[in-house]
């Protein structure tokens, strides 16, 4: 699995390692590192179909289903790929956050409270936000498409 993706790095923790950091260099820097961890996409998955319009940069994203365990909803696991560094961290970011959760767990999280709860809402560029809303939006319609709620 993803070292980024880890179940020990949840967003609390994401957010605490933020606030060890006392400007945003520093915090660019663990970004672009936890872009660095994530496994790549492959070739294959580098299609059309797994694009993200909207994005300056090239992102791609795809989603696994994984079966329920004990009945409940299924898992969601996703990986993504860009070929900008900070781009890629911002990826591993939102992956933390929305990544290995129900379709319920998902559609509860307010990505923008959660951008903003990191300070990413004020330092990353319009362009970028617009993009990170359009990773936000597939994840979220992936999630809609297999709620059971």
């Amino acid at each position: 699995m993803d070292p980024a993706l880890s179940p020990t790095l949840d967003i609390d923790e994401l957010a605490d390692n933020f606030s060890l950091f006392d400007d945003w260099e520093d915090r660019y820097r663990y970004i672009i590192d936890l872009g660095k961890k994530m496994d790549p996409l492959p070739e294959a998955a580098k299609v059309p179909a797994n694009k993200v319009e909207g994005c300056m940069s090239q992102v791609w994203l795809t989603s696994e289903i994984h079966p329920p365990a004990n009945g409940g909803e299924p898992i969601l696991v996703f990986h993504a790929d860009s070929d900008a560094h900070i781009v890629r961290g911002l990826l591993a970011v939102l992956l933390i956050v929305f990544s290995g959760k129900t379709p319920s767990e998902i559609l509860a999280v307010d990505a923008d409270a959660e951008l903003a709860r990191l300070e990413l809402d004020q330092h990353i560029s319009p362009n970028r936000r617009n993009g990170v809303a359009s990773v936000v939006r597939i994840i979220r319609a992936t999630a809609a498409t297999c709620s059971t709620t």
